[in-house]
């Protein structure tokens, strides 16, 4: 649990780089709330409390619903999502080992069915920087909503590269002239690209340390390269590249540090690959078709219902044993 902590570092460092300090001081509200309700939870249970408070699953339940939270989202909103995901997603069921879903993507899809304008509305990356909000500043905006006189909302909230994407193909702009905008960089969204590299480099930290297996990442993003490259080269117009839908939105994060949960996901070699390749379909299906901008959260929940499933269908051939 520790080293999936550790790996999430160089990402946390990039996003407050480009985003501000605001997300640190979300990582600190959703780990307290995390660790409040997972107490509050075991108590109600009858279980220790120290032992389940230091296995840090909750301190990463925390952690990636926080990364999934625009940075400068109202405090309520963050303690919510949190709450929900460690009560009802984790603790109803049992608790670690015994949940049927993802808690923090449970968490982030109870938080954008509810409140999608927070949850869609992030700040072009460096424009915090730009506008010279302070930490102090960005403090006081998430618990009550003020800014300086000489700054507008509309400089620190904006519509993310998969949802501007989308927007404008229904006012029947191509491809080619909507990645102009200022929004863009080169591989995916400005800036937010590179907090996907640093996920990529945190989960291949994972997989070198053997906390993590090939088949979920490489089934996930190999599926998305390949769906999103099929529509691309049939009108590359109207869709756009599998680069960009790789570095786009929570792809690298689904990839290393969602899917790859031992206790929501398949045991099998092959159920992995299965698996993580029908999260990347019902993903890219509902980024290009669907009413959200990005289908990560939906596209794991719904998978984690069919986990049973998968692992009694995928079981390997046991070998030493007569009919």
């Amino acid at each position: 649990m520790l080293k999936v902590l550790l790996a999430l570092v160089p990402a946390i460092i990039t996003y407050a780089y480009l985003f501000g300090g605001g997300i640190l001081i979300t990582l600190t509200l959703a780990t307290i709330t995390a660790l409040l309700a997972e107490t509050l939870m075991l108590k109600v249970r009858g279980r220790p409390i120290k032992p389940f408070l230091s296995d840090y699953s909750a301190v990463i339940t925390a952690w990636l619903l926080a990364l999934a939270i625009p940075p400068l989202a109202p405090w309520w909103l963050i303690v919510v999502g949190t709450f929900f995901a460690i009560v009802i997603a984790k603790q109803l069921y049992g608790g670690l080992g015994y949940n049927m879903f993802n808690p923090a993507m449970v968490g982030y899809a109870v938080l954008l069915i509810s409140f999608p304008v927070l949850m869609t509305k992030w700040p072009a990356a460096l424009d915090i920087a730009k506008t010279k909000l302070s930490f102090v500043e960005q403090f006081q905006f998430i618990f009550n909503g003020l800014l300086p006189q000489n700054v507008l909302i509309d400089a620190v909230t904006s519509a993310t590269p998969l949802d501007y994407v989308k927007t404008q193909l229904t006012l029947h702009h191509d491809i080619a002239s909507i990645t102009q905008a200022p929004l863009f960089g080169t591989l995916g969204g400005k800036g937010s690209e590179y907090i996907a590299i640093a996920y990529l480099l945190g989960g291949l930290y994972l997989w070198q340390q053997k906390i993590i297996s090939w088949h979920l990442p490489f089934g996930f993003l190999g599926t998305l390269a390949l769906i999103s490259s099929l529509f691309w080269l049939v009108d590359a117009t109207h869709y756009t590249s599998p680069v960009f839908h790789l570095f786009s939105g929570a792809s690298m994060l689904c990839a290393f540090f969602i899917i790859t949960d031992p206790i929501s996901g398949p045991t099998t070699p092959k159920g992995k690959l299965y698996f993580a390749a029908a999260i990347a379909v019902i993903t890219y299906l509902i980024r290009v078709f669907g009413g959200f901008p990005d289908g990560v959260a939906f596209a794991v929940i719904f998978m984690n219902i069919c986990v049973p499933l998968i692992d009694a269908l995928t079981q390997p051939r046991v070998f030493g044993h007569q009919k």
